[in-house]
């Protein structure tokens, strides 16, 4: 890896001469500037590229680098673009929030906010050697099938039969819930592992073991008989996507027409929101609770709106890290089943459990096609994966597809061999052990330094797997204020208004684990904790 303080310094220098001499002034050659820095050619070249990209030079085959022709100066008065504001009408509700959430930490601020996992946990390595090895095939460059490769659909069909998506991680432990903050000591240590007693969790069975395998009803820790998992999805009901956020457009547009009612988890994903008001849909939250959606609520939604599309995320929802309890999962299927309508399930966290084993996708439980499971490894891998698949049977799994077909055609090749030769390899196993303790210290680190700092913002559930701690603000504060002047005093942080679909009942900061090292949370949390006075309302 090139050193990059010696990359900005010849980059300087060259930047310097380009700015003065005429175009077409031969620069200082490689070997020049590798004496003058002490740099090696790797970075030389890296600072090269940079400004050819910036357009001020030009590299010319066996004979160096040259100062670019400049461009034709700007006309003195600017181009009048006002004609648009009317020409695009109002703004998309949601499009300013996402690219608040997407934005890039500034310049020495320690990120809390985000979704995707810190560079360090990324398996950059594994990855890039996938895709070298899918780039030097030439059928991975050729028109595929418009639904992807068949061995990556079939991969992805069998991840929904998988309690512990392809093979439990951990000793029986909790499974998928969330603990109780109050409940005693917090799992703050990597090497004991606490029984589901101590954590006021549940644990799900292994595929592997007969209990969820044989025929025959399944008995789940509370002596309760569940059916046996068996989703009935295959390889010709999933179609590969570029990505969750494409595929959770897809779905919506595929499935409503403008102007019909979406009911959602609230809080819910952000993205799901923008997706929603970018599809003209009419979005009804459905309160939730540290166990999930209300089926009762869900079941009244469905009659009082007519709603035929119910989006959740049932394993480690985002923001809340609430799953679905095991008592409300045949509640909810069932008010889906009695409205005769779809449930999108976003399965984004699969591969981010913490404690215990997580339960089987809503999909194992659903032989009549009410479920449309969608899986993401963008957040469980690296953002640049952008590979994802949606899954469902009968005439919605060809209207899936059609949209698909319409958006992009299809998912590049060398990306999809790239991700199955990832996931079908033991690197995909280690990088899940190895994250499933990284993210533990993570988060842990963050409770510590919440105890330490901020002990009011603790959540009154620790969730068990994801990214995320929804925490909760003293009544009156303004959290957007808050995120706002976090910024300011060199945190990022996420306020908690923009992921309800109505008004918050109360204020929230979601806090992000994965995207700062465990040694910055501290010095992060003490950060926050020197702007919160200042934005709450005073006490009687």
């Amino acid at each position: 890896m090139f050193n990059s303080s010696a990359t900005d310094r010849v980059a300087q220098e060259l930047r310097g001469l380009a700015g003065t001499a005429p175009a077409g002034t031969r620069l200082p050659s490689v070997r020049e500037l590798t004496g003058r820095h002490q740099a090696s050619p790797v970075t030389v070249a890296a600072a090269i590229r940079q400004l050819v990209a910036e357009g001020l030079v030009e590299t010319r085959s066996g004979r160096g680098t040259f100062v670019a022709a400049r461009p034709a100066a700007a006309p003195l008065s600017p181009p009048d673009l006002s004609w648009q504001t009317v020409a695009l009408g109002p703004r998309r509700v949601g499009e300013e929030e996402m690219q608040a959430l997407l934005a890039l930490p500034p310049s020495g601020a320690i990120p809390l906010s985000g979704g995707y996992l810190d560079a360090d946990l990324q398996p950059t390595a594994a990855l890039g050697a996938a895709l070298a090895r899918a780039a030097r095939q030439p059928a991975a460059w050729q028109r595929g099938p418009v639904e992807g490769r068949e061995d990556l659909r079939a991969w992805f069909a069998r991840e929904t039969t998988a309690p512990g998506s392809g093979g439990r991680l951990s000793s029986p432990g909790s499974g998928g819930h969330l603990s109780r903050a109050g409940a005693g000591p917090q799992p703050l240590s990597d090497t004991e592992p606490q029984s589901p007693t101590d954590r006021g969790s549940q644990h799900f069975p292994d595929p592997g073991t007969p209990s969820a395998t044989n025929g025959g009803p399944q008995h789940f820790p509370d002596g309760g008989p569940q059916p046996p998992f068996d989703s009935g999805l295959r390889a010709e009901d999933m179609v590969i996507c570029s990505g969750g956020q494409a595929a959770l457009s897809s779905a919506l547009r595929a499935l409503t027409e403008p102007g019909d009612t979406l009911l959602v988890e609230s809080p819910t994903y952000l993205g799901a929101l923008a997706a929603a008001h970018a599809a003209g849909l009419r979005v009804v939250p459905v309160p939730t609770d540290r166990d999930g959606v209300l089926p009762d609520q869900l079941a009244a939604a469905f009659s009082r709106t007519g709603a035929r599309l119910f989006y959740c995320q049932p394993l480690y929802a985002n923001p809340t890290g609430a799953t679905l309890s095991r008592a409300r999962r045949p509640a909810v299927l069932a008010a889906v089943r009695d409205a005769g309508a779809f449930l999108i399930e976003d399965d984004y966290a699969r591969d981010l459990t913490i404690d215990g084993d997580p339960p089987p996708p809503l999909a194992a439980s659903d032989p009549d096609g009410h479920v449309i499971y969608l899986r993401s490894l963008t957040k469980s891998a690296a953002p640049g994966l952008r590979v994802a698949a949606l899954g469902a049977r009968g005439p919605a799994g060809a209207r899936l597809r059609a949209a698909r077909l319409l958006d992009d055609f299809f998912v590049a090749g060398p990306l999809q061999q790239a991700t199955i030769e990832f996931v079908t390899s033991p690197a995909w196993s280690r990088h899940r052990r190895r994250l499933r303790t990284e993210l533990r210290t993570r988060r842990d680190a963050l409770l510590t330094a919440l105890r330490r700092h901020l002990p009011e913002l603790i959540p009154q559930a620790i969730p068990t797997g994801g990214l995320h701690l929804w925490t909760p603000l003293p009544a009156g504060t303004d959290d957007v204020a808050v995120a706002t002047a976090a910024i300011n005093a060199g945190v990022v942080v996420f306020p908690g208004r923009p992921w309800h679909p109505a008004e918050p009942p109360a204020p929230y900061l979601r806090l992000t684990y994965a995207a700062a090292p465990p040694s910055a949370m501290d010095e992060a949390v003490r950060r926050l904790a020197t702007v919160l006075p200042h934005h709450s309302a005073p006490t009687a």
